[in-house]
C-alpha cells in the first residue's frame, strides 16, 4: 500500500480509516528495508500491509544504514565500490507539540558515491561520513545534498580499515598503523576546516566499532573507549578504560541506547557488555551460545534484543542487565564460517521487532510488548540486512 499525498487524502474525505490512524488527522507508517546477502537488491516491506511494495536493483549486495531523521536508507557495498541512497518516502517535520508527516512512494536516488570498497557510514547531526579502506579517504556530504553536491574528501594517510566522524568543520578521522596499515588503526586525529590536525593523536589501539548515544560518540579501542563531546572549542576527547574486574577481550561493535544513555557492546563471542558513561560501569552479560546480531529498542528503551547462534531472540533488560524473555524463532544458524555469511539481522518497528531469516526466506514478525510471534512476510533469496522508517504524524 503506497500512501501518496492525494490517495491518503482522499482516503481521509471518503472516511476510510487506515492501518495504525488513531485519529482522522493521524497517521502512523512503517516501511522496512530490506537487503539480500547475495544479490543487489533491496525490498521495501509495507508492514501494514505486509507484503513488499517495491524493489530496487543496485550494483551489488549492500549494507543498509538510516539516518537518523529516517528520510533516507544509505546501501554501501563494498565490493561494488559504491554507495547509493533511497529515500523512504516519509519525513516528519516536528513542530514541538506534534509532527507534520508527509508521506510518498520510497525512490532510488539518481546520485552515488564511488570509491575504493566503503565500508563505514557513520552519521552525526545530518552529515554524512562514508570510509573507502581502499583508498584511505572519507567522503564527507550533508544527507540533503547527497544527490545534488559533491562530497568533501579527507585524506587519512593510508589505505586501512578506518572510519570518520563530521562534527561541523571538524572531522574524527582514524589514524593507520604505522608499521603495517593492514591492522586496525591506533588512534583518532582531530582535523579543523582546513583538515589540519588539532593537538596529537587520541590513542586507541585496535579500533573498530563506534556508537551515538544522545551527545556523546563512544569508539572502541583494545584499551576502553573513546568518548566524544562537542564543545564551544571543538569535539573533546577522553578515554574510558575498560573495567579492571572484566576479563580479557574488547568490544568491536558498539550500538548506542535512545532515551537512556548507555552504549551496548560485543565483548568475545557469548557477552555482550552494557557500558554506562556517567558511572563508568561495564556490566558482562552472559549469553548461552554465540552471539549473532543485536539491536536496541528505540520505542522501550530499557529493552535491546539479541539473537543468538541457536535460533532463539532474548530481550536484555539495559536497567538490570538480565535477560528477561527468550523466544525460539528459527533453525540454528552457527557462527562458524565467512563473518558475512547469510544470518539473521534485527531491527525494531514501532511494537513490532522484526528478524531476518535468510534460510528460511522470510521475514519474522514479533510484537514487542507480549514478545510473541505475531506473524510471517515471505521475500525471495536471501533476506539479511534490515532498516526500518517510520513513525507517526498529522496530515494537513
Amino acid at each position: 500500500m503506497n500512501l501518496n499525498p492525494p490517495l491518503f487524502r482522499a482516503l481521509l474525505l471518503a472516511g476510510i480509516a487506515l492501518p495504525g490512524m488513531a485519529n482522522a488527522d493521524e497517521v502512523s507508517i512503517w516501511r522496512a528495508f530490506v537487503s539480500d546477502q547475495a544479490q543487489g537488491t533491496v525490498s521495501v516491506i509495507d508492514l501494514q500491509a505486509g507484503e513488499i511494495a517495491d524493489t530496487f536493483t543496485l550494483n551489488g549486495p549492500a549494507s543498509l544504514y538510516v539516518t537518523s531523521s529516517g528520510e533516507h536508507v544509505f546501501a554501501v557495498q563494498g565490493n561494488a565500490n559504491i554507495v547509493q541512497a533511497i529515500d523512504t518516502g516519509i519525513a516528519i517535520d516536528d513542530h514541538g507539540d506534534h509532527g507534520d508527516i508527509e508521506i510518498t512512494d520510497p525512490a532510488l536516488l539518481d546520485g552515488a558515491i564511488e570509491g575504493e570498497y566503503p565500508v563505514h557510514f557513520v552519521e552525526h547531526h545530518g552529515q554524512i561520513a562514508l570510509f573507502f579502506d581502499d583508498e584511505g579517504v572519507a567522503k564527507i556530504i550533508d544527507e540533503a545534498d547527497f544527490d545534488s553536491a559533491d562530497p568533501r574528501i579527507v585524506e587519512a594517510g593510508a589505505p586501512h580499515h578506518g572510519v570518520a566522524a563530521a562534527y561541523g568543520d571538524y572531522v574524527l578521522i582514524t589514524e593507520p598503523h604505522p608499521e603495517d596499515p593492514s591492522n586496525l588503526p591506533v588512534g583518532i586525529n582531530v582535523l579543523d576546516a582546513n583538515d589540519q590536525p588539532i593537538g596529537d593523536t587520541h590513542a586507541c589501539p585496535g579500533l573498530h566499532g563506534e556508537a551515538n548515544s544522545g551527545n556523546l560518540l563512544a569508539i572502541a579501542c583494545d584499551t576502553g573507549l573513546l568518548l566524544v563531546t562537542d564543545s564551544a572549542e571543538g569535539p573533546q576527547i577522553t578515554h574510558l578504560p575498560y573495567d579492571e574486574a572484566l576479563p580479557e577481550g574488547k568490544s568491536s561493535t558498539l550500538l548506542g541506547g535512545v532515551g537512556i544513555q548507555y552504549f551496548l557492546g560485543n565483548y568475545g563471542a557469548d557477552h555482550v557488555v552494557l557500558i554506562d558513561p556517567h558511572q563508568e560501569t561495564f556490566r558482562l552479560v552472559d549469553l548461552p551460545t554465540r552471539r549473532v546480531h543485536f539491536a536496541r529498542d528505540s520505542v522501550r528503551p530499557q529493552f535491546a534484543y539479541i539473537f543468538t547462534e541457536d535460533g532463539n531472540l532474548h530481550r536484555l533488560n539495559t536497567l538490570s542487565g538480565e535477560i528477561s524473555a527468550t523466544l525460539a524463532l528459527t533453525e540454528p544458524y552457527s557462527m562458524d564460517g565467512h563473518w558475512s555469511d547469510p544470518r539473521p539481522r534485527i531491527a525494531v518497528a514501532g511494537d513490532e521487532i522484526l528478524v531476518t531469516d535468510p534460510n528460511a526466506s522470510q521475514i519474522h514478525r514479533i510484537d514487542a510488548n507480549a514478545f510473541e510471534l505475531a506473524g510471517t512476510i515471505p521475500v525471495d533469496g536471501l533476506p539479511m540486512g534490515i532498516v526500518v522508517a517510520g513513525g507517526s504524524g498529522t496530515v494537513h
